[in-house]
């Protein structure tokens, strides 16, 4: 296989796409981390509901902008999650449970066993995918072109559909970080996350700031489904990858690092693609594509054991 430098790069702009919304994933479970402090293994489900209540809506309601589809996906996951949190994580903030660690990890396992088996019930197992959510304009300019379905750039093709999932990805990650450095409710979740005790001396209530912090994760979790079902086909199980990559995405960028899981997620698409894209025997490059992930992610840990931007407890 020949590889040219148009080729190479159309590999960097397609892992940077997909590593956005990696990234934008990955940020909701760290969040939760860093205030809750459990991993929620029930991420990936909130990201496949996220998708399907968008495939939904614009499948009953023709009209519906994309963009609010996209709300209400996040609006339907941060429901979810606000009820579960407060129905049965609650009590381990509290201290009502006796091993909070143990009990963290076997409820949110049934939340994902849950969900997912409850969606395979209603929707079946058949997978659906969503039509891209605009058409491109047409133009050419010479060195950048489009059409309704592809832009070009020095001849390097982007699909529409992974360019709207990635700018939506972006325009989210932007909101979500000015939304935690730049108000008094993302200050208040962050000085949780910091010291419990030292938040509630000052006025924050940590209790709310766990169950608002695990409503807006599994919110991002939700929007960032609902953006790649038009890329992707839907069926219930595919949270389960997006749930493992979420885990190696912040445990590579450093637990609880709001920066390090959004590099953490653009690292991986950007592996992942190269590596792919490189590999001599196209065949087995989908097979391998996550085996790229994780070679990086455990030569990462190898030099820096806490990951990128994490912290010696």
């Amino acid at each position: 296989m020949e590889i040219t430098g148009q080729y190479l790069m159309n590999l960097i702009l397609n892992g940077l796409l997909i590593g956005f919304i990696y990234a934008l994933m990955a940020l909701g479970l760290t969040l939760i981390f860093s205030v809750l402090g459990v991993v929620s293994f029930a991420h990936g489900e909130f990201y496949m509901i996220g998708g399907y209540v968008l495939f939904f809506l614009l499948d009953t309601f023709t009209g519906l902008n994309p963009l609010i589809a996209v709300v209400l996906a996040g609006l339907a996951t941060f429901v979810i999650g606000f009820i579960f949190e407060r129905l049965f994580l609650r009590p381990m903030a509290k201290g009502e449970i006796e091993r909070p660690g143990e009990y963290a990890i076997l409820v949110t396992f049934g939340l994902a066993f849950f969900l997912q088996y409850i969606v395979l019930a209603i929707v079946g197992p058949y997978p659906k995918k969503a039509q891209r959510f605009f058409d491109l304009p047409t133009l050419d300019l010479g060195w950048i072109s489009s059409t309704a379905t592809t832009l070009r750039i020095f001849d390097i093709p982007l699909s529409a559909a992974r360019l709207t999932a990635a700018a939506l990805a972006v325009i989210l990650l932007v909101i979500a970080i000015y939304f935690m450095y730049r108000t008094w409710t993302g200050r208040g979740l962050r000085a949780t996350s910091q010291d419990k005790q030292a938040a509630s001396v000052v006025g924050i209530n940590p209790l709310n700031m766990s169950t608002l912090a695990f409503g807006l994760g599994t919110m991002l979790a939700g929007m960032s489904g609902a953006a790649l079902v038009t890329v992707f086909s839907w069926v219930p199980a595919v949270g389960v990858p997006a749930s493992s990559k979420s885990f190696v995405i912040i445990v590579l960028g450093g637990m609880g690092s709001l920066p390090g899981a959004m590099l953490g997620g653009l690292i991986i698409g950007l592996v992942e693609s190269l590596g792919a894209g490189l590999l001599p025997d196209p065949n087995r490059a989908l097979a391998y594509k996550d085996a790229f992930g994780l070679a990086i992610f455990a030569l990462v840990l190898l030099i820096k054991p806490t990951g990128l931007f994490g912290r010696e407890l």
